[in-house]
């Protein structure tokens, strides 16, 4: 029987590692790859072409959700298991949306990760359980009219990836060589990003990217 093959990405070394370690002890999961940010997750799918990714969300560059977004359309069957410390709506939500198969909590005991890990791999969905109260209720309506308002929604996947970096202090050309995109072309989806959110300076931008979690201050 072939084994999961498990492409980790998460920030920190020390996390990467010990999961890593808690994995190789199962059987049936092969630790293929680690990346340390969105880019060098997607950069990775595409060399090792993992079943399952472990997902964190705030990583420098491009983010968990930034990065899923792109890893979703290059390979849509590949299994994407948020593993984070944050259970708030609206990442959750951003995450359901963007097509994940799970949302774990890193607070989750490691059997549970690898139950996790086989259900996704089965085509199954998981949630860790003390969030499914909260897709449950945003499933039934009461966050729909929020979620609709929500002038983050209106953006293009390469418009919220330039947001992210643009916040976090990225100059134009920074984000055209991570994006492989022209200057010329990160300032049009700039210029494009602030019309939509109504906001016409780097400070707005980002006071909104923090107050709507794109960015995290620790």
């Amino acid at each position: 029987m072939s084994k999961i093959r498990v492409l980790i990405a998460d920030d920190h070394t020390l996390v990467r590692e010990g999961i890593a370690a808690f994995l190789k002890l199962s059987d049936d999961i092969e630790v293929v790859a680690e990346a340390s940010d969105g880019l060098e997750a997607i950069e990775k799918v595409k060399k090792f072409t993992p079943d399952v990714v472990l997902m964190d969300i705030a990583m420098p560059k491009l983010g968990g959700l930034e990065a899923t977004v792109e890893i979703k359309k290059m390979n849509p069957d590949t299994k994407i298991l948020v593993l984070t410390q944050y259970d708030d709506k609206e990442y959750i939500s951003r995450f359901l949306k963007a097509g994940v198969s799970g949302y774990l909590l890193k607070k989750a005991v490691g059997s549970e990760l690898v139950s996790a890990i086989r259900a996704v791999n089965k085509n199954e969905f998981y949630l860790f359980s003390s969030i499914a109260s909260k897709v449950v209720e945003g499933y039934l309506g009461k966050d729909k009219e929020a979620a609709m308002e929500d002038p983050y929604e209106k953006l293009t996947d390469r418009e919220k990836q330039v947001l992210k970096l643009v916040a976090e202090g990225y100059t134009h050309k920074e984000i055209g060589d991570m994006l492989s995109i022209s200057t010329k072309t990160v300032i049009a989806h700039q210029t494009n990003m602030t019309e939509k959110l109504g906001i016409s300076t780097r400070a707005g931008l980002i006071k909104f990217a923090i107050q709507r979690g794109i960015i995290k201050i620790d």
